[in-house]
């Protein structure tokens, strides 16, 4: 039976840590599926925001492990799997299919920069061959203010040729929306997310698949609202409230950021765990963050 191709509001989920930085499995495999009642399409776990590639291999396959053996549907889950060294990408992409995910979102080989199209054609190829499983579905993931490797139209159609099958999408968090669109133009039916719910609504009406956002950790209500009412006359005003909201977070370091919110949402100060060189925010820098965000009127208050 063929894949039902992902679509909507992708969280790119936090993790919660323990005092020691350790990974907290079952607060994390708690926070995915809350993430999922308050309406996610899907999780795309480990990775920039999980801060994924501060953890080392291990760390991150007793992730994926506790996420299955919490019962979180694999069909949800996203995964980040790509690092520099093409045996540990193939060892994670190998234990997320385990797990039964939807697809793995793969930065490319991010250390040597300027690399050529032929390069990340292999990098990509090698992969594929040595996972040698049918139910591989890739996700580029291109963000080159992080990772300083972006990831051409031209090598996205190379690799479409090649294994059209397993090439399904991309997420995008360059913030260029014009590239953006172009894919979704130039690739009809390939899986284009926007990296942020900033682009939500223009993406659809493109013809994308949705977002994959930060952000949606605290704003996945907001979030789903645009997703379900893309098509309505609504949606612009909705796309407003819900942009309002992304850029009061990004005016701050994200994943500190994030976690200041729901430490404040739930009480729970071991939210504020963060992996150096990651810092937690100031108290001045939280006060701002607070003042700009409840200013366009968001609300967050759960349970710890």
């Amino acid at each position: 039976m063929a894949q039902t191709k992902p679509r909507g509001v992708f969280v790119a989920a936090l993790t919660p840590m323990q005092r020691d930085l350790s990974p907290d499995t079952a607060r994390f495999a708690r926070h995915c599926r809350w993430l999922l009642d308050q309406g996610a399409d899907g999780l795309a776990v480990l990775g920039t925001t999980g801060e994924a590639n501060s953890f080392s291999v291990a760390e991150r396959l007793s992730l994926l492990d506790a996420l299955g053996e919490a019962g979180i549907p694999g069909e949800t889950l996203l995964p980040g799997t790509g690092t520099c060294a093409i045996p540990d990408t193939v060892a994670l992409t190998r234990k997320a299919l385990e797990v039964g995910v939807a697809g793995v979102v793969m930065l490319p080989p991010f250390y040597y920069k300027n690399v050529s199209d032929d390069g990340l054609y292999a990098a990509y190829s090698e992969v594929i061959q040595r996972v040698g499983d049918g139910r591989l579905r890739i996700y580029f993931y291109h963000f080159p203010q992080m990772s300083n490797v972006p990831i051409s139209h031209e090598l996205i159609e190379r690799l479409l040729k090649a294994y059209p099958d397993t090439i399904a999408g991309i997420k995008d968090s360059s913030g260029n929306l014009d590239n953006m669109l172009a894919m979704c133009a130039r690739f009809p039916g390939f899986g284009v997310f926007a990296g942020s719910e900033q682009f939500l609504l223009p993406v659809l009406r493109a013809g994308g698949a949705g977002c994959i956002s930060a952000t949606a950790n605290v704003t996945i209500a907001a979030c789903g609202e645009v997703y379900r009412n893309w098509q309505s006359p609504e949606a612009d005003r909705m796309q407003v409230d819900l942009t309002a909201q992304r850029l009061a977070i990004q005016a701050k370091p994200l994943i500190p950021a994030l976690k200041r919110i729901m430490a404040r949402a739930t009480g729970d100060e071991s939210w504020l765990n963060v992996r150096p060189p990651v810092a937690p925010l100031s108290a001045a820098e939280a006060q701002s963050l607070f003042e700009a965000l409840d200013g366009t009127g968001f609300r967050l208050k759960l349970a710890a």
